[in-house]
């Protein structure tokens, strides 16, 4: 088997591929609630049918109740070498402002940067494709891969993974492996290749608070009678401190001290603040929060708190009125070693002491919580990673971290014994996973795809 015959067939055929992200790109899956569920199920289909189409076997919509469908398939005929699960989701993150986005999202848009527009582009529907496009060239090119191969699709990454432990419990047998691999991270910049060694968890919180049992007008009874918008906004800002750092008492006790070595890595990251301000897009004169070694080390080693709604009246519809509620929703990214329940339980706590005015609260922990996941980058396999990535990019990868969270890597690596896992991805920092113009860089995709044809045949070795 040659690898390059592998790689000449996806340049042969990487228009169809790129097609075929399209037509995932096309589909609204978005999983969170207040959605159609339809079209979820709707994109985990498609994802069933490109999974045929590109030479995986034993395709099939994995259904547990109350979730968004999995996508599973196999290809399970390298007797002697190991299986490596590869992963990857379909579902994607509400749209955010619709007059924010310069093209229409739901429609793949290739634009004069070379970049295909559109939500779920990069994250992570270019993940799905690069897994389809990597099994396609060796299949076509070769007849065969290199090493047993199993596909597993999420539908509810974007919402937590919330029937993920009750998954496992029942598929752990189907899905035991060697390797992980899961296409769903970032590079170090674009065209610099990375290897993703931490990831932070997340929790959140939701708080509401009503005064009155229906809008008054602000001209007529402003003054004695407390504002719920005002009351939560004091209530907010009580939650960090002027440099950003979280104020509730006890989140930080856990926080796992950086090591000499640790500290070391940050120092040599080939990086600077102004840099960072630039990927990041901040306003001139927006200042970074906090005295670190670089802006990354509070970002993959330090929790964060963040505001991501906040609800009273319409904008559209602003009045001259006292609202009768207000309503946030707060969510608090973990490191080693903090605990999810532990930290929603201190935040829910401290929230609820600070309540102004006689106010009616109504406070509670969300569904939505994972679990921070750490690896040491070292033996074999990551050796072949690091290899396979230089190979496909043309340069040498960064071990970085990541501030997001995907919350399948923890539990999952432990239910196949600590197997390793590689987290990779198509992901720069211009990629506004998450927010308005997604965006995926079509180069570093096409690299991100070689990345893994080397990979397969390197772990087949």
């Amino acid at each position: 088997m040659s690898v390059q015959d592998a790689l000449q067939h996806y340049e042969r055929s990487r228009e169809a591929h790129l097609e075929d992200l399209k037509r995932l790109v096309r589909i609204p899956s978005v999983s969170a609630g207040g959605f159609d569920p339809a079209a979820v199920r709707r994109s985990a289909e498609a994802v069933a049918a490109l999974l045929r189409e590109r030479g995986l076997e034993h395709v099939e919509l994995i259904e547990l109740p109350g979730a968004h469908p999995y996508v599973y398939g196999d290809w399970l005929h390298a007797p002697g070498k190991p299986t490596v699960l590869l992963y990857a989701h379909h579902d994607v993150q509400p749209l955010g402002r619709e007059d924010v986005w310069k093209t229409p999202p739901f429609e793949p848009t290739v634009g004069a940067d070379g970049r295909l527009y559109g939500r779920g582009a990069a994250d992570d529907k270019a993940g799905v494709v690069a897994h389809t496009a990597t099994v396609a060239s060796w299949l076509q090119a070769a007849g065969k891969l290199p090493v047993n191969v199993k596909v597993i699709i999420e539908g509810e990454e974007e919402i937590g993974s919330a029937h993920l432990y009750e998954f496992i419990r029942k598929y752990q047998t189907k899905l035991q492996a060697d390797v992980m691999v899961l296409t769903d991270a970032t590079n170090w910049a674009t065209g610099i290749p990375a290897l993703t060694t931490a990831l932070r968890g997340i929790c959140v919180i939701e708080v509401e608070l009503h005064g009155l049992e229906a809008p008054l007008h602000s001209g007529m009874w402003g003054g004695p009678i407390p504002d719920p918008v005002m009351g939560l906004s004091r209530m907010l800002a009580t939650l960090v401190d002027a440099d950003g750092r979280i104020a509730v008492p006890g989140v930080y006790d856990d926080v796992r001290p950086l090591t000499a070595a640790e500290r070391g890595e940050f120092e040599r990251l080939p990086t600077t603040s102004a840099e960072f301000r630039r990927q990041a897009k901040m306003l001139p004169g927006v200042q970074l929060l906090g005295d670190w070694i670089t802006p990354w080390q509070p970002i993959w080693r330090q929790p964060s708190l963040t505001v991501n709604a906040f609800q009273a009246a319409s904008r559209a519809q602003a009045a001259n009125i006292i609202c009768d509620m207000a309503w946030a929703r707060i969510s608090v990214r973990l490191v080693p070693d903090q605990n999810p329940e532990r930290v929603q339980e201190q935040v829910v706590a401290y929230l609820k002491k600070q309540v102004p005015w006689g106010l009616e609260a109504r406070i509670k922990a969300g569904d939505h919580t994972g679990i921070w996941w750490t690896t040491e980058p070292v033996g074999p396999v990551f050796d072949k990673a690091r290899t396979a990535l230089a190979r496909g990019y043309g340069k040498e990868p960064l071990m970085i971290g990541c501030g997001g969270s995907i919350p399948f890597v923890d539990p999952f690596a432990r239910a196949l014994g600590g197997v390793p896992a590689l987290l990779v991805g198509v992901e720069d920092p211009y990629t506004n996973a998450h927010a308005e113009n997604e965006s995926l860089h079509l180069g570093d995709f096409d690299k991100a795809i070689a990345s893994q044809i080397h990979l397969l045949a390197l772990l087949g070795e």
